[in-house]
């Protein structure tokens, strides 16, 4: 019995944090309809009145495409390339109580074109340009996040967008996408006697079944406030990022973690609100991902303007971690907005020459003397609401 309400328990959580979203035909395994080409033919030039995407549509030049000699692809399977005004769309019915992050593949058509690709992605209120980066994976393609947040969707119809960057330094290197996700975000999250929201980076998009290359999470300046419409739920972006899950990774605690990757610098931010006085602290674990990644680790924490602490770590890449705390005296404003980062400026490299960092995971901003954080005041009935949820689960 005891089993049973605790499978109840985690079911009733998962479906409050997360709403899935199923595109039709994500991944691009259905093939287009009416193909006239050689159906072994790598590359399939599109035609808008004869064929059909099933799921998308479609505009400008688009070719249908096979994993295979100089194109690298998830499975091994289909994905679609953008050439000329090249440019996929569907949409969703979305839940206005959800938040909504896109996942997708991106890859070269080529070697040659690993530095030359790019993609615009489109939500309902905003868009943003992703460059496949060399540097950053062992496979040739790469998965990113997107936020599509709009306080203009909360009902009817959301799409998304996926375009060809006609700002491509070469003309001939157009984009291949695949495997394209969304996951419905529901948010604030609670955490008791935590300041940070989304503290162990739980909540954030969703990872590709069969990728070990983690997902890329990029800053985004589109949004006015980019903590509460990052991919990574209540964390702003600093450089790139890479969001990483137990599975392929080591994760200091639970089953996400980010780890600092670019360099120039890599950093996530959260904005807090403090009562004017009172003592505070701030645990979080430090690590490797187990990646190889070999180098001294450098990580700032820092707090508001002035405050700042560095921490180093020598990494050997096996997945070594190691728990920091700081505590200091807040004497900041009530009506200030103070900004907490976690920040390193390394560059440190894999065994095959992939840019790495450290990991960051289990942050905790605890508070005393009566200082809380303006977070919490719209938390709490959510926390109630959860009680009482749950102890309706256990007893009735």
């Amino acid at each position: 019995m005891a089993l049973v309400n605790l499978i109840f328990k985690l079911l009733f959580l998962v479906s409050l944090v997360y709403s899935k979203v199923t595109l039709e035909n994500s991944g691009f395994e259905s093939p287009p309809t009416n193909l006239t080409t050689n159906s072994t033919s790598q590359f399939i030039l599109l035609d808008t009145k004869t064929n059909r995407i099933p799921g998308w549509l479609f505009n400008g030049t688009v070719w249908y495409v096979t994993a295979g000699e100089n194109v690298s692809l998830p499975g091994n399977g289909h994905g679609v390339q953008l050439g000329p005004n090249g440019m996929i769309n569907q949409t969703f019915k979305p839940d206005g109580n959800y938040d909504y992050v896109i996942t997708f593949t991106l890859a070269p058509s080529s070697p040659d074109c690993a530095n030359a690709t790019s993609v615009n992605v489109s939500g309902p209120s905003a868009s943003e340009v992703f460059f496949f980066r060399e540097s950053l994976g062992t496979e040739m393609w790469q998965t990113y996040a997107y936020s599509l947040w709009s306080q203009e969707n909360k009902k009817g119809l959301m799409s998304l967008q996926i375009q060809s960057n006609s700002n491509s330094n070469n003309i001939t290197c157009w984009p291949i996408v695949d495997t394209i996700l969304v996951t419905g975000i529901h948010g604030p999250r609670w955490y008791s006697d935590n300041g940070f929201v989304n503290s162990g980076f739980e909540v954030g998009p969703a990872v590709i079944g069969n990728s070990s290359q983690g997902v890329l999470l990029e800053a985004d300046s589109s949004y006015p406030d980019s903590s509460v419409q990052s991919p990574l739920q209540y964390w702003t972006i600093l450089g790139i990022v890479k969001y990483i899950d137990s599975k392929h990774y080591a994760v200091p605690r639970g089953g996400r973690a980010v780890e600092l990757v670019s360099g120039n610098p890599s950093g996530i931010v959260s904005s807090v609100g403090f009562l004017k006085h009172g003592q505070v602290t701030i645990d979080f674990i430090m690590g490797d991902a187990n990646d190889s990644c070999v180098g001294d680790f450098l990580v700032f924490l820092q707090v508001g303007d002035t405050m700042i602490w560095n921490f180093t770590m020598r990494s050997i890449g096996v997945g070594s971690r190691e728990a920091h705390s700081v505590t200091f005296k807040a004497e900041f404003s009530n009506t200030e907005t103070v900004l907490i980062s976690f920040t390193s400026f390394n560059e440190t490299r894999t065994s095959n020459n992939v840019l790495c960092g450290p990991v960051i995971d289990s942050t905790v901003l605890r508070f005393s003397n009566g200082l809380h954080s303006k977070a919490h005041k719209h938390i709490g009935l959510v926390t109630f609401i959860f009680i009482l949820a749950m102890t309706f689960l256990i007893f009735v």
